[in-house]
């Protein structure tokens, strides 16, 4: 059984002001999806790649692969960078990668229930 321990302080992270915790469940949302987790990770191993080898990796048409990248770039996951004619993206935050590897042993963790949840829709 967990113990309790000290709350987080919303003010010192920046959201204390009145829909705080909304904005911090849109931000998880944006994990929310397989394919933006797959771009994440693929970036995570190779660092800086342009969009082109991201839509050859996740073999999703381009469109749907930059709307999620649009949507990763928003919330702050990543970040792009233009030479010439080509868009490279990388993750501009040493604490996404924390983030996603504690959100993953958790997920692994708890994997049978999560998988069985009917609370929770598929997306």
């Amino acid at each position: 059984m967990a113990t309790a321990t000290a709350p987080i302080d919303l003010d010192a992270c920046g959201l204390g002001t009145d829909g705080g915790l909304e904005v911090a469940a849109k931000f998880f949302r944006g994990l929310g999806d397989p394919t933006r987790l797959r771009l994440l990770l693929l970036l995570l191993e190779h660092g800086e790649l342009p969009v082109g080898e991201l839509v050859d990796a996740i073999g999703s048409p381009q469109g749907r692969v930059s709307s999620h990248l649009a949507c990763l770039r928003w919330c702050g996951f990543v970040t792009d960078r233009r030479e010439g004619r080509h868009v490279y993206y990388s993750i501009p935050d040493s604490r996404t990668r924390r983030l996603l590897r504690l959100a993953l042993e958790m997920v692994g963790d708890n994997e049978e229930h999560i998988r069985t949840c009917h609370r929770i829709g598929e997306g």
